[in-house]
């Protein structure tokens, strides 16, 4: 055996073999033992080549989804991170890193509170849910840990061509998000007993501390060495100017990291190129349109014929977050894997000229949130684009009688 261990072909299908036998029902246990026997370390690269190819010959992402904590598993302690670069302090990866500690911290804690629960006299439980309430309330910090990746690391991925694992991962997020505002409801539960909070326990709150705990692994033996080996500095450098307009998880970065030899430029700089833009009813300078696009009480963004994001809109006030990552990215990369269908079908309603705008309106944080899509065409009717538009109703659906009178308030 031992003239295949360095062979990479042979590794890579060994090891999609061993997942294709999860797929089938094969138990965690007995494939580890076999992957254990045959495979010492596996190259971090060759596991993500696995689970891109498992996509591209078939498996369905949901599938792989579904499979993604059962191959973690059996991977975890075998794969090979000894080639892997070093990670400057403060660069974006070792804050990662350092959130993850803090994330692990907080659900092993959590978890061995969930567990002595059973033990806790009835007169200490109701303080024994607060504390566990106020755990997984920090724990929802976690999506700006999530957030980070998906908009901002992810796009740079997708663009080296690696796109079936930054999928794969958005939906595990997106499983965990659900399942720590599920905690957070039951917790919330008036009058929530003991037997009703074990029995919620380990159908929700339990498997969202394990997947938390778990996506650490995964990000520490998958994808931090994948980012390492893919990113160049500039990138790591637009990463982390943008990292403030998400915020953090559980940590404050202690160190401003800045790779050698790279200039900081001011990104709030209209560029003027040519003087003026004029159209048929006027002109302005781009300094002049920049200062309009911005100011209009209403977040933009434009997605070009090929689907791929342009522009959008940096007004102080808005709804949704932006960052320049998403620029030339995918316009269906940049929204949670459950609901690319409902953008798929816009952009072939408009393409077709079926329709020409897509209302929807939400309820999010206490506001009314108006959100339209519009076609773009030319005077020929081609189609251009799509443009987003995103905005605030509260207020105005507030507002009665009338004013006339000038008022600043």
């Amino acid at each position: 055996m031992s003239e295949h261990i360095d062979n990479s072909k042979f590794r890579k299908t060994k090891l999609k073999e061993l997942i294709l036998k999860l797929h089938h029902g094969g138990s965690q246990e007995s494939v580890r033992q076999e992957l254990l026997l045959n495979l010492s370390n596996i190259p971090y690269g060759e596991v993500v080549e696995v689970e891109q190819e498992l996509i591209m010959e078939g498996l369905p992402e949901e599938e792989v989804l579904r499979l993604c904590d059962a191959h973690s598993a059996v991977l975890q302690g075998t794969v090979d991170l000894s080639t892997s670069k070093s990670i400057p302090e403060g660069h974006p990866v070792d804050v990662l890193i350092e959130e993850n500690k803090a994330l692990k911290r907080l659900s092993d804690l959590t978890t061995e509170r969930i567990l002595s629960l059973r033990y806790t006299p009835d007169n200490n439980f109701s303080e024994e849910v607060l504390e566990i309430l106020g755990a997984f309330n920090q724990l929802m910090d976690v999506d700006k840990h999530y957030q980070r990746k998906e908009y901002l690391i992810f796009p740079y991925l997708e663009k080296a061509g690696i796109t079936g694992p930054p999928k794969v991962m958005w939906g595990k997020h997106d499983e965990i998000r659900e399942l720590i505002k599920g905690s957070i409801e039951i917790l919330q539960t008036p009058g929530l007993s003991k037997e009703d909070l074990l029995a919620s326990a380990e159908i929700v709150l339990l498997p969202a501390l394990k997947g938390v705990f778990e996506m650490t692994i995964k990000e520490e033996e998958i994808l931090f060495p994948m980012l390492m080996d893919t990113l160049a500095d500039g990138d790591w450098y637009e990463v982390q100017k943008q990292s403030l307009e998400i915020g953090y998880c559980l940590y404050d970065p202690q160190v401003e990291w800045k790779p050698d030899g790279l200039e900081p430029e001011n990104i709030n700089t209209a560029q003027k190129e040519g003087g003026n833009i004029q159209l048929a009813t006027g002109g302005f300078s781009a300094e002049e349109l920049l200062a309009i696009l911005n100011t209009l009480p209403v977040d933009m963004t434009f997605v070009d014929k090929n689907d791929k994001v342009k522009y959008f809109s940096q007004s102080s006030d808005r709804i949704f977050q932006r960052n320049r990552a998403i620029l030339n990215r995918d316009v269906r990369h940049c929204h949670p894997p459950a609901s690319a269908h409902i953008v798929d079908k816009i952009l072939d309603d408009f393409k077709s000229g079926r329709q020409n705008r897509a209302p929807f309106w939400i309820n999010m944080k206490g506001k009314m949130i108006h959100i339209e899509y519009f076609a773009l065409r030319n005077e020929a009717g081609e189609y251009l684009g799509t443009l987003e538009v995103s905005q605030d109703l509260t207020g105005y659906r507030a507002l009665e009688g009338e004013q006339r009178i000038l008022s600043y308030k």
